[in-house]
């Protein structure tokens, strides 16, 4: 058996098999073309579920008239040009061969003005014989591609193509996909001459909003919140759906890694954990979801359809993805984090920073609806303990007849709270001497500072100061070292890479640097005292993580500022109590 070099259009037809798998990947290589291009504008005409015709204008920047030939050659591109260029792909497109393949198994027209030439151009080639001819055409700026008879001259491949309304199924969602990884272009997809989809350009973040609405649905956009979280050079942003909210089917489940559409697995299985026991087997989680990495820490170049990617730091990548995701769920839906099964050190804070402006302060743009008032289920740490359970009985029992004050309220000698309406900083208690109302504010400031606990967060978090919150935090340095932090200010920078442990579950970025003018070097206890009540009144300090707080102080016998609960007795003298 003799080894020779295989003919040009046999080895086209062959790259063809994996790059044209059916009409939606013609579709997938020339739109990629075109955004690699400049387009701001793309319009995609499909006749007979792309089998018929595919036509893809664009207003980029063209293909200069010499290069029309070139450009239908097989690995010709402008995207690389070395070896070190593979190494740091930052397009869509490298390979330079989809031309090539497409224009093997269809009728091929290409035409183009790039925006410094006189006339536009046109090449067209077809089939195995590829040929190509050059001649003029009329043509505003940017490439016209029209795809014509797909398959036609290999039976086999075209006998495999599904039914038109399936075929532009799988168009009509790519399409989807792609126009919500780019926000700046504007869309126009037509289907037999009727139009289906029209997207505008969306600039500010209602129209984003809209965009999203409109392709994952107005439910989706409704019960998703926005995130955004960062470590490093590494950035996380998106919509997450609420576990409550996720259905059986699956709904809009995208993820992008620097804008490249992607079904990875590590990335799947990272949002799969981070949801955890929040959904069960059936229900599927949705997400709408942008990972920033840089181009050199990625390799793309190990999927023949560029679906899946490999990462040099695939550990680093999966933990990044389910601590931010998981502890972004945890403070959305007021539950207490804790560590994911398979991350090892404790959840990144959650981190929502708008950095489009060099300004990284919060912007939590859109909620699901806060839990409905209630005790959710403790936590499987401190539920096993006799006096946390007898303390949960109580908290329950109270929570339904606090109104009914007065009441005989049992003979348990334990003490036990619950909250008053929502946000007011005090809870009703059963001690031995009767029903009290009790200050939290004031309580958990003796209790913070005598505790000066700290765990470290996996993913520190980074916020940019003004010169005037850099001498706040310079003043207070002592004060918050006392309260559990750990801080590095590195110019207009502040890392804070440890908190005290009851204060992980709350949404630090969004009331750190809210915090800083109640500090009081001097007075520790009216400082810790003013954070916690902006943390009550705000609602960001959950109630689980207060219920847990309570259950292990109340069964260790811990002081609390507290008054008999006699309705003579004014707020304001619990306050004044409370003044250390």
């Amino acid at each position: 058996m003799t080894i020779k070099i295989l003919p040009p259009q046999l080895a086209n037809q062959i790259a063809a098999g994996e790059v044209v798998e059916r009409p939606a990947s013609v579709v997938k290589e020339l739109i990629e073309n075109s955004l690699d291009a400049g387009a701001s504008q793309i319009d995609i005409d499909i006749e007979k579920g792309g089998s018929k015709l595919i036509r893809i204008r664009d207003n980029g920047s063209g293909i200069a008239e010499q290069e029309l030939v070139l450009a239908l050659s097989r690995h010709a591109t402008s995207k690389i040009s070395d070896l070190n260029d593979l190494e740091q792909i930052t397009s869509l497109g490298f390979r330079g061969e989809a031309l090539a393949s497409i224009s093997s198994v269809s009728r091929l027209t290409l035409t183009s003005k790039p925006p410094g030439q006189v006339a536009a151009w046109q090449a067209q080639a077809e089939g195995r014989d590829m040929a190509v001819t050059v001649k003029p055409a009329a043509h505003p700026e940017g490439t016209s591609i029209e795809v014509v008879d797909l398959f036609f001259n290999t039976p086999a491949r075209r006998k495999f193509l599904r039914t038109d309304k399936t075929e532009f199924t799988h168009i009509d969602e790519l399409i989807k996909r792609l126009a919500l990884s780019r926000f700046d272009v504007s869309w126009q997809l037509n289907h037999n001459g009727q139009s289906v989809r029209r997207l505008p350009r969306a600039t500010t973040e209602q129209a984003r909003m809209k965009r999203v609405a409109m392709l994952c649905g107005r439910a989706f956009a409704e019960q998703a919140a926005y995130i955004e979280n960062s470590y490093g050079a590494l950035k996380l942003s998106g919509w997450l759906l609420s576990p409550q909210a996720c259905q059986s089917q699956a709904g809009c489940q995208y993820s992008y890694v620097n804008g490249r559409m992607m079904r990875d697995k590590l990335l799947n299985h990272a949002i799969r954990q981070a949801y955890g026991e929040r959904i069960n087997a059936e229900q599927q989680p949705g997400f709408v979801l942008y990972l920033q990495i840089p181009a050199t820490e990625v390799d793309v170049n190990v999927h023949p359809a560029k679906h899946e990617v490999r990462f040099h730091q695939a550990r680093l990548v999966h933990d990044f993805v389910v601590s931010a995701l998981s502890d972004a769920l945890n403070q959305l839906t007021g539950e207490p984090a804790s560590a994911p099964s398979q991350v090892a050190d404790p959840p990144a804070s959650y981190i929502s920073t708008d950095t489009s402006a060099g300004n990284a302060r919060p912007t939590r743009r859109h909620t699901w609806s806060d839990p409905q008032p209630g005790w959710p289920a403790p936590s499987a740490e401190n539920s096993g303990r006799p006096e946390a359970r007898q303390s949960r009985q109580q908290i329950q029992y109270l929570h339904g007849q606090y109104e009914a004050a007065g009441n005989q309220v049992g003979s348990a000698t334990t003490t036990a709270a619950v909250f008053l309406p929502a946000g007011q900083g005090f809870a009703v208690a059963q001690g031995s001497d009767g029903l009290v109302l009790v200050d939290l504010a004031a309580s958990l400031a003796r209790q913070w500072l005598d505790d000066g606990q700290q765990v470290p967060l996996l993913l520190p978090l980074r916020l940019m100061v003004t010169p005037t919150e850099k001498q706040q935090l310079l003043a207070g340095a002592e004060l918050l070292q006392q309260l559990g932090f750990d801080i590095l200010l590195h110019d207009s920078t502040a890392i804070f890479r440890a908190v005290a442990p009851w204060l992980r579950s709350t949404p630090l970025s969004q009331w750190l640097l809210q915090a800083l003018p109640l500090l009081q070097p001097a007075k520790p206890a009216l400082s810790s005292q003013a954070i916690l009540s902006m943390l009550l009144s705000s609602n960001w300090l959950s109630s689980a993580a207060l219920l847990d707080y309570f259950a292990n102080a109340l069964s260790e016998s811990k002081h609390w500022l507290a008054v008999p609960l006699d309705l003579s007795n004014s707020i304001q003298a619990i306050r004044q109590q409370g003044q250390l």
